[in-house]
């Protein structure tokens, strides 16, 4: 079941496209009015005053370690390349000095965080990814001319362990977040008709071609707790809005719709919760880019609301709070928010009718956190002093401001004018790997 079209129920019906976005692999061992309701209370904004109790929003920018810093799917490894010791400054005339970057490991599951740093015996490039996986090893994905290298790393005595696992042949290829199964991981190879789905590891042997995906797919969103079930932004061949799409690792990869809030509209998926079906959506449908939120399965409108919307501030979330079975409006949401003054956090329920902003903790690695099932969000950083840290915040108590024109008592009003709900149709999804998912038994 999927988030359903919000004006026609319409679903989308595209035909196949052409092409071959494979690869060579070698082994080794929508709303009928776009503005929102106003809501009674607005988002806070950057160097304003805060509300009573919480924490104002930076004024510099906190410090940021790039690349990426990626955590499992339950939050109990963590990896990112970081920098190696200083390199020393070149001769007077000579060429700038590299950055060595080096592999890392966190454990964020224990009574304190704690850092591996697995360096090899050259370093790393800025451009690899890493990627943890549940047993506590990391994969890496290196660029080596025209090919996409793979190996597992783990700490060994005092070095640094690998187990080669292959390669891939192609001109660009990306890891996607990782898989809740804790053991596999898959990449994208974006062609110019179709996308190469990829797992590249937790195979039987190697990097394993699973299907050529018609159009360009981009994103990466998990449905489900196995990990069969993966939501991707795709493109048609021939030019088109983009349309989140579910394909079922179990059958094939089989794809079918997930998302379409009206037919020209781009309907991104940025994040879901498999406990309660909470969706996380950017979307033109309203008739700029906007975020909002839906329900796996609902037959309700997605809803745009406009504490979400901040002017001059990019807003993206990363984490859901998981365990709220069947209840995605009680789900607390963790956003980035970016701006002039740097990166800070937002905290969300969609039965709310605020964004909390709240500063980020110095030397927060951007756009990485997770939740505990009792609401406390769990924030990674590495400042001057701690080369490792984890950073707790509760989400603030709600409260319930006087009831304006317009508004229900929720707080979870659609963006469009209130009015009778249209009879709706949700967009199949394959005859149901998804349904009855957020219904009880």
């Amino acid at each position: 079941m999927t988030a359903c079209a919000i004006e026609d129920g319409t679903a989308l019906a595209e035909g196949s496209t052409e092409g071959d976005g494979s690869a060579e692999a070698t082994g080794a061992g929508g709303s009928a009015e776009p503005e929102p309701e106003p809501e009674p209370s607005g988002p806070v904004a950057a160097g304003a005053e805060s509300a009573p109790g919480e924490v104002p929003a930076p004024a510099a920018p906190a410090e940021t370690v790039l690349p990426a810093f990626t955590l499992t799917a339950d939050g109990a490894y963590a990896a990112r390349l970081t920098a190696a010791a200083p390199v020393p400054e070149p001769a007077e005339g000579g060429a700038p000095a590299d950055t060595a970057w080096f592999a890392e490991r966190w454990t964020l599951d224990g009574p304190e965080p704690y850092a591996v740093p697995l360096p090899m015996n050259q370093p790393e490039e800025a451009e690899s990814q890493v990627l943890p996986l549940a047993d506590g090893r990391v994969l890496i994905r290196r660029r080596v001319a025209e090919r996409h290298t793979f190996s597992l790393l783990y700490p060994t005595g005092p070095g640094t362990g690998e187990l080669m696992l292959g390669a891939v042949q192609c001109d660009e290829l990306t890891l996607l977040p990782p898989s809740p199964d804790g053991v596999s991981a898959y990449a994208l190879s974006v062609g110019e008709y179709s996308t190469a789905l990829w797992r590249v590891a937790g195979g039987a042997s190697g990097p394993e071609h699973v299907a050529n995906l018609p159009g360009r797919c981009s994103g990466g969103v998990w449905l489900d707790r196995a990990g069969r079930l993966l939501a991707l932004d795709r493109e048609p061949a021939g030019g088109g809005p983009v349309k989140a799409v579910a394909v079922d690792l179990g059958r094939g990869a089989e794809m079918t719709p997930l998302l379409q809030i009206t037919p020209d509209s781009n309907d991104r998926l940025l994040l879901a919760d498999p406990d309660s079906g909470l969706l996380l959506i950017r979307s033109d449908a309203p008739g700029h880019d906007r975020l909002g939120w839906g329900v796996l399965g609902s037959c309700l409108p997605v809803r745009f609301p406009e504490c979400l919307r901040l002017p001059d501030c990019a807003v993206k979330p990363f984490a859901v709070q998981p365990g709220q079975m069947l209840m995605p409006e009680s789900c607390a949401v963790a956003l980035r928010i970016d701006g002039a003054a740097g990166s800070w956090v937002g905290v969300w329920r969609p039965a709310g009718r605020r964004l909390h902003q709240l500063a980020a903790p110095g030397g927060w690695l951007a756009g990485s956190g997770v939740w505990s099932r009792d609401g406390v969000l769990k924030l990674p950083y590495a400042d001057g002093e701690t080369a490792c840290a984890v950073a707790l915040l509760e989400m603030p108590e709600e409260v319930k401001p006087a009831d304006g024109p317009g508004c229900g008592e929720s707080g979870t009003q659609p963006s469009a004018a209130l009015a009778p709900p249209p009879v709706c149709t949700p967009v199949p999804l394959g005859q149901a790997p998804l349904m009855g998912r957020t219904a009880p038994d």
